[in-house]
């Protein structure tokens, strides 16, 4: 099942976590009344644009098991990375792969895969303006970001519907109080930014207008993607500096070079 949905920039708001974007603008710390005022500029900005911007998302749901520290998604190995380094006291190295059902089991797990992307148009608006241009991209961040919230929040509730009853608010939502992850790729537990063709080859990141680079990164820049885990036990960690054994065993499990992998993960 792959699901195409597309929002409007204004039902975007309420999803838009203003923490990061802050961050991106200097502004954490920072008196509230100069943040206040960036947002009420950020959001008189997406006012303006209403319905003329819109927001992409894709999501597909696929039987998948682990093997090892992969997750195979519909006959697709996606290698995962484990962190070098406990992260709490249990003293246990996590892997996304742990929170998939393995194969020996001889069950059948499920898995999400999902992407979304802001118009280009937004990125590149404003060109005779760099405060405004700036403005722009940053809004567009958040706001591929949002979609990405909003669309988890559908999957839980309907699209894969594990979690039917759920009743959180927005503010819960951005504390993640919900059952499960989704795991962005480049992100701490998911860094190798490769990993975009396997998931662009299962969900077709081109039908929402993202192009991938040489090296996977996604075009426009405001576009996330990554997996959705509904694991009650599903946490987010960093998988840390990987280290040589770690990356020569990854590289053999992407079937790439290893000198190809370094360019990938740093």
């Amino acid at each position: 099942m792959i699901r195409r949905l597309t929002y409007s920039v204004l039902e975007l708001m309420p999803y838009v976590n203003w923490v990061y974007f802050f961050h991106a603008w200097g502004l954490s710390g920072k008196p509230e009344a100069e943040r206040l005022a960036m947002r009420n500029e950020a959001e008189n900005l997406c006012k303006t644009l209403g319905n003329s911007i819109r927001v992409h998302a894709l999501f597909g749901l696929f039987d998948a098991n682990s093997e090892g520290d992969d997750i195979v998604v519909c006959g697709v190995r996606l290698p995962m990375l484990r962190q070098q380094h406990p992260s709490s006291a249990e003293g246990h190295c996590l892997c996304l792969a742990d929170f998939v059902r393995p194969s020996s089991s001889g069950v059948s797990d499920q898995v999400g895969v999902f992407a979304a992307s802001v118009d280009s148009a937004m990125e590149k608006s404003h060109s005779d303006d760099p405060y405004m241009r700036m403005l722009s991209q940053t809004m567009a961040d958040r706001l591929a970001e949002a979609a990405a919230e909003r669309l988890h929040e559908e999957v839980r509730k309907s699209l894969w519907g594990y979690a039917p009853d759920e009743h959180l608010d927005i503010e819960q939502m951005l504390r993640e109080e919900f059952q499960g992850i989704r795991p962005a790729v480049g992100y701490p537990s998911m860094p190798d930014t490769s990993l975009n063709f396997l998931l662009s080859d299962l969900i077709g990141m081109k039908s929402i207008g993202i192009r991938l680079t040489e090296s996977g990164m996604m075009q426009p820049h405001a576009s996330v993607s990554g997996l959705m885990l509904a694991h009650p036990q599903a946490r987010y960690f960093d998988v840390g500096k990987v280290g040589e054994d770690q990356l020569e065993d990854y590289a053999r499990r992407r079937g790439l070079p290893l000198q190809v992998m370094r360019q990938f993960i740093k």
